[in-house]
């Protein structure tokens, strides 16, 4: 097949169907009309031969036939956008639209009422928050920046660990009066313990404590397991039972009395904050902008 020129423009009009999830947004995204997008990628399926999407009337996804064309052609979109970045000094400016998956922890209870001065800094970025349980395809979500917790599990993609974060044994003043404070961790075991779910093994995450020359998994149960981890320390604020948390943005909460560490000398668990995203070159000016606020906000908790 002799090199169309036309499959490139096709192609970036489906790159625009994908990221923005229908004909609609990618109409408003490359500043077309619906019909156009229709034609354009009725045009291009034409020229392959395959079909490449599934259309219904609420959703538009990628034929299996689809995303084998599309994996193979986005590394080659991504190359071209780097290039015009370089040309046109976006590799070096903290401007444009930033996508980013981020942690469901990290952004309420860390960045939230803090973004303001991210923005004052940067007046020609705008930024996009993701929310789930798992990281997005980032590419073919159209997603820059991956924010997590936890370990690395995405192979396909580059990770920077940020930073450590402290995990915290709390309980509110009221649960201890009701049923006493645990002396030690082992226990736990017979006290209600606020559970968290691990996204990843569907099982709750174990308590583990680290001490200065001792290492403990203690089995802790209770009624209450959860995937939000803010409804998680509202409950454990509440007096519900003891729950573990990340020891960031608590600070107020510790020192206006509403919550109690319990085991200040077996703070040695730390949990990583990692970076996620999909190309091995260095991230663009504003992927690093917004990293590097992260990891200062992070520093003055």
């Amino acid at each position: 097949m002799p090199f169309d020129g036309r499959i490139l423009s096709g192609v970036s009009v489906l790159a625009a169907v994908i990221e923005g999830g229908s004909f609609v947004k990618a109409a408003g995204l490359i500043g077309i009309t619906d019909s156009g997008v229709s034609r354009a990628i009725g045009r291009l399926e034409a020229r392959l031969g395959i079909r490449l999407l599934d259309r219904t009337t609420r959703s538009v996804m990628l034929t299996d036939e689809g995303r084998r064309f599309y994996e193979e052609v986005k590394p080659h979109l991504d190359a071209i956008e780097n290039a015009a970045a370089v040309a046109s000094g976006a590799s070096s400016a903290v401007r444009g639209r930033l996508r980013v998956d981020i942690d469901p922890f990290f952004l309420p209870l860390v960045l939230a009422g803090k973004l303001g001065s991210f923005c004052d800094r940067y007046p020609e970025l705008t930024v996009e928050f993701v929310s789930r349980e798992h990281v997005a395809d980032l590419v073919s979500e159209g997603i820059d920046l991956a924010v997590r917790f936890g370990q690395p599990r995405h192979s396909s993609l580059v990770s920077r660990k940020l930073i450590e974060a402290p995990i915290l044994t709390v309980a509110a003043p009221s649960y201890l009066a009701r049923h006493g404070r645990p002396g030690h961790p082992s226990e736990l075991s017979a006290h209600r313990c606020l559970q968290f779910l691990d996204p990843h093994s569907g099982q709750p995450f174990e308590w583990e404590f680290i001490g200065a020359h001792e290492t403990l998994l203690v089995a802790t149960s209770g009624p209450l397991t959860f995937t939000d981890p803010k409804t998680m320390l509202e409950e454990c604020v509440a007096g519900t039972g003891i729950g573990q948390i990340i020891g960031w943005g608590v600070r107020h909460l510790l020192d206006s009395g509403e919550l109690i560490d319990l085991f200040p000398d077996w703070h040695g668990e730390r949990f990583p904050l990692y970076a996620y995203h999909p190309s091995s070159k260095h991230p663009p000016a504003k992927v690093q902008a917004f990293l590097d606020f992260c990891v200062s906000v992070i520093q003055r908790l």
